[in-house]
């Protein structure tokens, strides 16, 4: 525990940086290299771009170093303002040591060098700042840790507060036993309370399904202490029906597996029994330690089956086992059974993606019982909705809760409002977002989720009346400054936009939402040079930006540029295949080309992703028109007139299309309703001036043409002249 957390130098480094040090992750395409210059360690990432040479290279130095190296050892990088980012690559120590992806960044949409840590994940792996504390997502939603952090876990984690104990044993003028009192000694604890102190860290009912913990509400990050009851400081679950439960096993399980067996069961056994945390078994007589404990209770035990060679009560009782979440690390079995599974429990495993979920909700695991109070009827259909599997009856349970106990926390409302927002219940979100701030006005959580929401539902000016007091306050967020960039944006208040998105990127250079949001501001002034670098800077941050490389692709395309425009809509929509941006940018694409048929298709795609876009039926019908569906095209632009009324354009298109099949009264109509929308709708003006031609009114005929040869499209004036010189001016 001491080496939980270290600061990287060359003489406490066990990896290899020179050999193998290069990992290529197929799935987001991206190639990470670990590299050490002059004594200082970085992990670098980049990818092949459009032109097959290295792209979008981000390298960032190794501050921190996370784990013993027992098991693996992965790395953290402090930002400018605070923040600790965990980086994608790990050094696992089976075999002989190598390289591979964190746990949770083998999938394609990972979070490469973007993964904040928050105080509650670096709470079990690292001792407690002394002046200050750990970021508490619960308070302010922030995760600045302190300049400096403790390297390592420290005896107070399991002791307790220890400056009275020392200042003590330092006046040497009490005793033994006085200076003893002063400090938690886990071994005269109770078994209970013996058992928390390692169980506060040690015991993961499931890290793949939530809650696996709740922490009681207004119980900071560091509150606990050893002696006190664990349930007084953070409620356990695990799920309610989970048919693999007795042999699920992953990399925090040691707790979990333990108080499953006999052994724990029919014995007053304790970590302790085995374990001395002030001793180091990884040496050559650590088997016979363990081997000794097992035998201290089970001496009379004679085996009639005749045993493996080189097999011990540890071989066949509590294997070593690949861990199912951190499938690079083997460990040790806890689960003491009577018999081995019978499996190789040390095969390779592939990371599983969006398993399919085999339970019907969460029941409380620890305290094994919870008195009937209003809390704790809060905090169980809390969990139930953040579990998300029975939720409309959980959000029913936990509207019920709300409004007959009336809790105080905002942290209550929040939970609502997330669990409304999985549902797809914005009003009711909102709501309990606005319930949440009601309790805390400063809630940050709150106020961002809220923010989204309300952007999302396009009320815009309320999201910037929630946000931009927010942003006043301190601490300074970038995420939230570029909310509030984006709400302006979308209201074309572009100098408050311009000014809110620059000031999070004087934060945070490397926030790829605000480069993306200030390159569609660039795009607004005509700036296309900036548009294009903001967008790849976006990309080059976040390759997995969909959004930036569909705005990257309308720059490029605009530029003339369509080979590698269409590469980046290619990524944007395998990326995000539900884009329908992106569908349609590379169909239009697709038709300037000439390749017509795969036009329509990704146009097609588009709409059934958002029927509701009008242009995209505008252009799906003056394809089908080119290809000879006249029919179908009709139906297009009368759809994209249904969505958009004052769409001159289409108007014009269908008023031609029906002219065109005789269809003189409609056509006319038509091109009625698109110069009553634009007195210089020349087309439209064309279109009813040939058909009032062929119905013998040539006054009102050469009135419309004379309107059409002010044209600056060749082809309508020309149209126009002819029919003026047949009309005879």
């Amino acid at each position: 525990m001491g080496r939980s957390v270290t600061v990287p130098s060359p003489s406490n480094t066990i990896e290899d940086y020179q050999q193998r040090n290069t990992v290529y992750h197929q799935p987001s395409g991206l190639f990470y290299t670990m590299l050490e210059r002059d004594g200082v360690f970085y992990q670098r990432r980049h990818e092949l771009g459009f032109d097959g040479k290295e792209t979008d290279t981000v390298e960032e130095r190794i501050d921190y170093v996370i784990g013993s190296g027992n098991h693996a050892r992965s790395y953290l990088h402090r930002v400018p303002d605070g923040r600790l980012i965990e980086l994608p690559l790990t050094w696992y120590s089976e075999g002989a040591g190598y390289w591979g992806m964190s746990p949770g960044y083998d999938q394609p949409h990972q979070q490469d060098f973007r993964r904040a840590v928050d105080g509650e994940c670096l709470s079990c792996h690292d001792g407690y700042p002394r002046s200050a504390k750990f970021p508490d997502h619960r308070n302010m939603g922030e995760a600045f840790f302190p300049n400096e952090i403790p390297t390592g876990i420290d005896c107070q984690r399991c002791h307790g507060p220890g400056s009275s104990h020392v200042q003590a044993a330092l006046t040497g003028k009490a005793s033994p036993e006085e200076i003893r009192r002063l400090i938690v000694n886990p071994a005269s604890l109770g078994r209970d309370r013996q058992l928390e102190v390692c169980m506060q860290c040690h015991l993961e009912t499931d890290s793949l399904e939530k809650p696996n913990e709740f922490r009681r509400y207004g119980r900071d990050l560091d509150a606990y202490r050893p002696g006190e009851p664990l349930g007084d400081f953070k409620i356990f679950f695990d799920q309610a029906t989970d048919t693999g439960k007795d042999d699920k096993f992953q990399i925090a399980h040691q707790v979990y597996r333990l108080r499953m067996s006999a052994c724990f069961r029919r014995s007053q056994m304790t970590c302790l029994t085995c374990h001395d945390p002030h001793q180091s078994y990884r040496r050559a007589d650590s088997t016979k330690h363990y081997l000794a404990v097992c035998q201290s209770c089970h001496s009379a035990v004679v085996h009639k089956a005749e045993l493996p060679a080189g097999s011990n009560c540890l071989t066949c009782h509590m294997p070593k086992r690949r861990t199912e979440d951190v499938v690079h690390v083997v460990m040790t079995d806890h689960f003491i059974q009577q018999v081995k599974p019978a499996r190789d429990l040390l095969a390779s495993m592939s990371v599983v993606i969006d398993a399919p979920r085999n339970h019907t909700g969460v029941v409380v695991y620890y305290p094994p019982q919870l008195p009937q109070t209003p809390e704790n009827e809060i905090y169980l259909a809390v969990a139930e909705v953040k579990n998300g599997a029975n939720l409309p009856s959980a959000l029913a349970r936990l509207d019920e809760a709300i409004t007959k106990f009336s809790p105080s926390d905002p942290e209550v409302y929040f939970e609502l409002g997330e669990g409304y927002s999985a549902a797809g219940k914005a009003d009711d979100a909102i709501r309990s977002y606005l319930e949440a701030l009601r309790h805390r006005s400063n809630f940050r959580p709150a106020v961002k989720q809220l923010a989204a929401t309300l952007i999302n539902q396009g009320q815009f000016q309320r999201a910037i009346e929630v946000l931009r007091p927010a942003a006043m306050l301190p601490p300074a967020d970038d995420a939230l400054l570029s909310d509030l960039g984006n709400a302006y944006l979308r209201l074309h208040q572009f100098g408050p936009a311009q000014q809110a998105l620059r000031q999070a990127l004087e934060l945070n250079p490397e926030q790829s939402v605000a480069q993306n949001l200030l390159g569609l501001l660039a795009v607004h002034k005509g700036d296309a040079a900036e548009a294009e670098s903001r967008f790849r800077n976006a990309i080059r941050r976040q390759t997995d930006f969909a959004e930036a490389h569909n705005n990257l692709g309308n720059v490029l395309a605009r530029n003339g540029n369509f080979a590698e425009a269409a590469y980046h809509f290619q990524r944007a929509m395998a990326i995000d295949p539900a884009l329908a941006e992106a569908h349609y940018s590379y169909g239009i694409i697709l038709a300037q080309r000439r390749s017509y048929q795969q036009a329509i298709g990704e146009l097609r795609k588009a709409l059934a992703l958002d029927p509701s876009h009008a242009e995209v039926h505008n252009d799906l019908a003056d394809l089908l028109l080119a290809q000879g569906h006249a029919d179908e095209a009709v139906d297009e632009y009368r759809q994209a007139i249904h969505l958009k009324p004052d769409f001159m354009e289409a108007h014009t298109s269908l008023g031609n299309l029906l002219a065109g099949q005789g269809r003189f009264e409609q056509a006319k109509r038509e091109f009625l309703f698109a110069i009553r929308l634009k007195s210089d709708a020349y087309e439209a003006h064309l279109g009813l001036g040939l058909i009032l031609m062929q119905e013998g009114k040539t006054a009102e005929a050469r009135l419309h043409c004379q309107k059409a040869i002010g044209s600056p499209d060749p082809t309508v004036h020309n149209a126009a002249q002819k029919a003026l010189d047949e009309l005879g001016r």
